[in-house]
């Protein structure tokens, strides 16, 4: 079995009891609507009832967390959360999750009617592919990858696969066994692209969908991770993209990218600085010239590749 590394905040496993329960102690519906309305308690989903306070604080993914802890708490048969839903739980980004609905996967292959808030996907869900968590019972990291490439785009698939790569939650070799065994599902076609572009290099979901963004619009395919050496060869900084023969490199900034920079008793204007030199110094052992992509760049798709596809051919 397969063991997921993620912690999930201890916010997602605040305490969630059921309306069975409450009425057991003596709670009636009028009890129980009462303290939903002054916010005391909250109900995730019909018949489940947490902190009010708590649950206002949580952001969607933790929203999702926990109704999907009511989802398996109120199952009759043997469930696992699966697809998006094991995802969350395996500490996955939250670009291109669709939080909707809770997905899982009955074990034994049957599929129950439809019900509000849940999407339950049919299937074998055998023992090696499942796992646990804060004794949740969830999809292994591999196999919630691969789920995952099924219901939805390539771009939001390449940045969950190669978090879990990058993470070491799953690997190539597994992946592609996982491939095999799920060749025949539906919806799967998006697959082995996927897998193919993934790369455990990307160290943040904007280099991965800057990754994508070259591939979607043919611009040519930067090396991830290049390392620079100095005239000793000795490594001296890695270049989050690089196209050496064309001697330029692209470096892909974000929000999350310079809190991870950011050193005790620093502000975000002495990263920016520290980043500066960095790059000039590059600069002065390279001759390459730098171009800078941000999260807002990467939305724009067509017109960034085309920014990119003039910065190389100036070089």
């Amino acid at each position: 079995m397969l063991t997921a590394i993620s912690a999930a905040p201890e916010t997602w496993l605040m305490p969630l009891v059921l309306r069975r329960d409450l009425v057991d102690q003596g709670f009636n519906d009028r009890a129980i609507a009462r303290l939903v309305k002054s916010g005391v308690w909250a109900k995730p989903r019909r018949g489940a009832f947490v902190d009010g306070p708590g649950y206002a604080k949580l952001d969607e993914v933790g929203r999702h967390a926990v109704r999907s802890r009511a989802v398996l708490r109120q199952a009759r048969v043997p469930m696992s959360l699966t697809h998006t839903s094991a995802l969350v739980w395996h500490n996955a980004p939250s670009f291109g999750l669709d939080l909707r609905e809770v997905q899982t996967t009955r074990h034994d292959a049957k599929c129950n009617r439809a019900e509000a808030g849940v999407r339950q996907h049919s299937g074998l869900l055998p023992t090696e592919h499942r796992t646990e968590l804060h004794g949740i019972r969830l999809a292994s990291p591999t196999r919630a990858a691969v789920e995952f490439t099924t219901v939805a785009g390539v771009e939001a698939g390449i940045v969950q696969v190669s978090h879990l790569l990058h993470t070491g939650q799953t690997n190539s070799a597994q992946l592609s066994a996982m491939q095999l065994y799920t060749e025949h599902w539906p919806n799967s076609l998006t697959t082995d692209l996927v897998l193919r572009l993934a790369d455990e290099r990307f160290e943040s979901v904007a280099e991965a969908r800057f990754f994508y963004l070259c591939f979607r619009w043919s611009v040519p395919m930067p090396q991830p991770q290049y390392v620079v050496e100095d005239r000793a060869g000795l490594s001296v900084a890695r270049l989050d993209f690089a196209w050496p023969a064309r001697k330029r490199w692209v470096e892909v900034d974000g929000r999350v990218k310079y809190e991870k920079l950011l050193r005790e008793g620093e502000r975000a204007s002495d990263v920016v600085l520290r980043e500066k030199r960095r790059e000039k110094m590059v600069q002065d052992i390279t001759g390459w010239e730098c171009l800078r992509i941000d999260n807002d760049d990467l939305s724009w798709g067509r017109h960034t590749a085309e920014r990119v596809r003039q910065f190389l051919d100036a070089g």
